[in-house]
């Protein structure tokens, strides 16, 4: 039992609230048919509905509301060089104050920046990167204006995205299974807060939810295997 006689708690207001998710790489195509990247890690998804948030300002905004498509790379531990360059970099001209304050500076082309492959995607028309092993193309079926009880209202959106198709590294496939991912090769590179962590040691332990055969969701997704 926890000692609950002293104080372990503090009242605390955080800037930011990134308790720790995967860094999603959006690709979108600007108005001149060539591409932008951007990190993001406002992201979470249910079934093949995927939500992000994004700022109204940007480059992958203004990309996504004019075609209605993206292309969602996941990100490894292994490519945090990229990450990093991405990070402070906008496809946005000229650069908004906002980002100006935070030192952002414009780059037309991030893939070189960068230093990542572009690839054709069987999938769609916007090119996946060669080094993400996981890459989903999404269509933008809804946006929603965020922070609707502050004076910054709509300064955030939030997409709604259905994932229309999915591409995985061969290895990343579980043995035995056409749909599924083998979680102990899985490691995607984690932001949390403002830094940039990997997977350590594995599982904390064995879920007990694996014994549901994941194919018991899919009704939930409307989709086939």
């Amino acid at each position: 039992m926890t000692d609950v006689s002293k104080s372990t708690h503090d009242e605390i207001s955080p800037a930011i609230l990134y308790w720790g998710t995967p860094v999603c790489l959006i690709t979108t195509t600007i108005i001149d048919g060539s591409y932008n990247i951007a990190p993001m890690s406002s992201i979470f998804r249910f079934g093949r509905i995927c939500m992000v948030g994004l700022d109204e300002g940007s480059q992958t905004t203004e990309n996504t509301q004019r075609t209605g498509h993206c292309i969602l790379d996941l990100a490894t531990a292994s490519m945090k060089d990229a990450v990093n360059v991405l990070a402070r970099i906008t496809g946005s001209f000229p650069v908004s104050d906002s980002r100006s304050a935070r030192c952002y500076t414009y780059i037309k082309d991030k893939f070189s920046c960068a230093n990542i492959t572009p690839l054709p995607s069987t999938i769609g028309s916007i090119p996946r990167m060669a080094e993400c092993p996981v890459t989903m193309e999404a269509r933008l079926v809804a946006e929603h204006s965020r922070f609707k009880v502050q004076p910054t209202e709509g300064a955030v959106l939030s997409f709604e995205l259905h994932i229309t198709g999915f591409e995985v590294l061969l290895e990343l496939k579980l043995e035995g299974y056409q749909n599924r991912i083998d979680t102990d090769k899985w490691k995607p590179i984690i932001m949390m807060f403002s830094e940039l962590y990997g997977l350590g040691n594995g599982k904390a332990m064995e879920s007990v939810l694996v014994v549901i055969e994941e194919e018991m969701y899919r009704p939930f997704t409307g989709t086939t295997g």
